[in-house]
């Protein structure tokens, strides 16, 4: 008869797996987790007074300046400045001037930056499903809602 003993690989690599199962059955399905998102970003824009717009996808946004009335679409290769932060207000960078293709994005940059129009600045509210989900992306926690400001500078 085989000794097992807590030592032993074998037993760790199944103890291991039996953790990550057991952590991976504790997570909210994406639709539970949409609501609280919305919940949390509501009450964001209550307490800081912001008037923006829900699209049907999910994402909030507001434009503070109108541009040229020219508007990209899911496909477009933009041209924008942008910073973003967790509603709790911690910064979490940006950049200027920075070009790519919404496809290779986020989802909720593919939806909402299409409701900017070209030369136009405004807040844009992406709930975490429409981010980086349940798994976070390096500085960006799991099932964060992000708040970007953004100006979209061409495509």
């Amino acid at each position: 008869m085989k000794n097992y003993s807590i030592k032993s690989p074998v037993k760790w690599l199944a103890l291991l797996a039996i953790a990550a199962l057991v952590a991976a059955c504790g997570s909210d399905d994406p639709e539970k987790q949409a609501a609280k998102d919305r919940e949390k970003i509501i009450e964001y824009l209550q307490k800081n007074n912001i008037d923006a717009i829900e699209h049907e996808s999910g994402v909030f946004y507001l434009i503070t300046r109108e541009g040229s009335g020219n508007f990209p679409t899911e496909n477009s290769t933009v041209t924008l400045n942008y910073s973003f932060k967790l509603l709790s207000g911690k910064d979490l960078g940006g950049q200027d001037n920075t070009m790519f293709n919404l496809q290779n994005n986020i989802l909720g940059f593919r939806y909402g930056i299409p409701l900017f129009d070209k030369g136009s600045t405004g807040i844009l509210i992406v709930p975490s499903g429409l981010a980086y989900g349940p798994n976070g992306y390096f500085n960006i926690p799991p099932n964060a809602n992000l708040v970007y400001e953004i100006e979209l500078i061409d495509f």
